[in-house]
């Protein structure tokens, strides 16, 4: 598949990448500056400054496929808008674009009703607020969905929810107002994947309580605001539910793919951005009488990432096009390969990066130590690289299972 982008699309990724060179690129040490002395409990100045502009600009909600509330770009034409945005750690917000939001807005405009979209849907497009998305328990390997232990259950006209979430990314943003929670409303049913459900839970009820802000190597605010929480007999709405009991794992993998496929375009943007801090670097270093870009082991590097991202990027656009064109269950393989495909080569690009800038690499001077976070997270956060290379054997040992053995001679 060779993608050509439309007039459409050509001409916002003309306009992203102006945003980029005039708002967020210069603005990105003071991003990094506040995050760090602001810590995670509080808003950062500068994003709230940024959004107005992204918005102005027209670059504000671009992620939502056929959407009346977005841009109404399918999966692949987004796919080079969101390489462009992952580029730096600040532009996703600014263009209310990041996760866990816009997995968060899809799930409620896929899957919620009239009184959710009012309630939480149209604040969430607006900016005005943020969301977090509790499914990801301490106690248990959340790698598997199905052991989830958090409980949701009926009372009357109300559900109460018990349970320890962690990695809720969002959790201790003041702005976050409501949690996507993951429980179990039926956990004797033999079928294990109707056992779970998904309910909204305002922040502000009764029982919830963000116990503390989880670092990600080291980092508080970037590259998110990873958080541990309790729910402790939270008594919401009946109304709140999702669906209906039994359906959240239903939601999840609705919510997971295009959410998984955004991670991996923002992330070869942010390979790409990496990439040209390696070569502009290795250039302008000399060390044993010539320049490091001169060194044939750099030489190889700068090679192999080229080579790297341009196969992660094709693998990425025909996940996309699938998606788009036959659906994600359809389009499962090729989601699962680039879960596994991108952030590993994300990481071998940021990892040859650091080595070029020396010891400055390992500081966040340069933003690698960032960039780095970010990847390696993202070989766990949707699904560990062992859980996408089991499902793709799986897939393709499908396809034999029904066919002769072959003969020696074959």
């Amino acid at each position: 598949m060779i993608y050509q982008m439309s007039g459409k699309v050509s001409v916002l990724k003309s306009r992203l990448e102006d945003f980029m060179d005039r708002h967020v690129y210069p603005n990105e040490e003071r991003f990094y500056r506040e995050a760090e002395e602001l810590g995670p409990w509080k808003v950062y100045p500068v994003i709230e400054e940024l959004k107005p502009l992204a918005k102005e600009a027209g670059l504000w909600n671009l992620f939502l496929p056929e959407s009346e509330h977005g841009a109404g770009l399918s999966n692949l034409e987004y796919a080079p808008l969101c390489e462009v945005m992952g580029r730096s750690h600040l532009a996703p917000e600014v263009f209310n674009c990041s996760a866990p939001d816009t997995g968060n807005m899809e799930v409620l405009a896929r899957y919620g009703t009239a009184e959710h979209e009012e309630r939480w849907l149209k604040p969430l497009l607006a900016g005005e607020i943020r969301s977090c998305f509790a499914m990801t328990e301490p106690a248990v390997a959340s790698s598997d969905a199905t052991n989830i232990e958090s409980r949701i259950v009926r009372d009357g006209d109300d559900y109460v929810i018990n349970g320890r979430k962690w990695y809720t990314t969002n959790a201790t943003d003041p702005r976050c107002k409501v949690a996507i929670f993951m429980g179990k409303t039926d956990p004797d049913n033999p079928n294990r994947h109707l056992q779970q459900s998904m309910i909204l839970v305002p922040m502000d009820t009764p029982g919830v309580k963000v116990l503390r802000p989880l670092p990600v190597f080291g980092f508080y605010g970037v590259p998110d605001r990873a958080s541990e929480v309790i729910f402790e007999n939270v008594r919401v709405p009946a109304s709140n539910m999702l669906l209906g009991e039994g359906r959240g794992f239903e939601i999840a993998q609705g919510r997971l793919g295009p959410g998984r496929i955004h991670h991996c375009m923002r992330l070869i943007g942010l390979a790409e951005r990496t990439l040209e801090k390696m070569c502009i670097r290795a250039a302008s270093r000399v060390a044993f009488g010539k320049a490091v870009s001169e060194q044939t082991v750099t030489q190889e590097r700068i090679a192999e990432s080229r080579i790297m991202i341009e196969q992660s990027r094709l693998l990425t656009l025909n996940a996309a096009h699938l998606m788009d064109t036959v659906g994600n269950k359809q389009a499962r393989a090729e989601i699962a390969m680039i879960k596994v495909a991108v952030p590993n080569m994300a990481c071998r690009v940021v990892d040859w990066a650091i080595q070029v800038h020396g010891g400055g690499g390992t500081s966040n001077d340069f933003g690698l130590t960032a960039a780095y976070a970010t990847a390696r997270l993202l070989r766990i956060a949707d699904g560990p690289d062992e859980v996408h290379r089991n499902q793709i054997a799986r897939l393709e040992l499908r396809k034999y299972y029904n066919r002769p053995p072959a003969s020696a001679a074959e």
